[in-house]
């Protein structure tokens, strides 16, 4: 093997090891995450406003709206402890203890098309929350998004 080849495989070599493993082939579209939630569990054109509401109160730390998003009881964890967070006004109280700067850093510059999407719901900033849809009646006809855990 010639020293160029050699070096341009070393090269490539330390590119893949320096690139974040996503779990995905490649980037995704907009349209295709849709789609992908859309498929999955219905009600994709309602997943907007909630996402970019959580979005907008995580760059902010408005704790009153990301407990407002929230499904209780609600599991975080956060400081290596699991915590089932009761009600709103639990949240908010405790929001700094819950919700650490990295992951409100992380969900506030959270991408539409690096949002993961499987049969649990919807995962943002590689875990730390996860929205999904949650059932209004017994017979799931209707519904709406709430983050559903948090995983600091």
């Amino acid at each position: 093997m010639s020293r160029l080849s050699a070096a341009l495989l070393l090269a490539g070599a330390m590119l893949l090891a320096a690139t974040p493993f996503t779990g995905r082939a490649a980037a995704q579209s907009d349209n295709e995450v849709y789609n992908r939630i859309e498929e999955l569990h219905g009600n994709a054109r309602a997943f907007d406003q909630p996402l970019r509401q959580l979005v907008l109160a995580m760059r902010s730390g408005d704790a009153e709206t990301v407990a407002g998003l929230a499904e209780y009881p609600l599991t975080v964890k956060a400081n290596g402890e699991t915590y089932d967070v009761e009600n709103a006004e639990d949240f908010v109280e405790n929001f700094d203890d819950l919700v650490t700067p990295e992951t409100r850093r992380a969900v506030g510059h959270q991408q539409y098309q690096d949002l993961f999407v499987n049969s649990d719901g919807v995962m943002l900033a590689n875990g730390a929350v996860w929205i999904g849809a949650v059932c209004d009646d017994n017979a799931c006809e209707e519904s709406h998004w709430a983050i559903i855990a948090i995983n600091n």
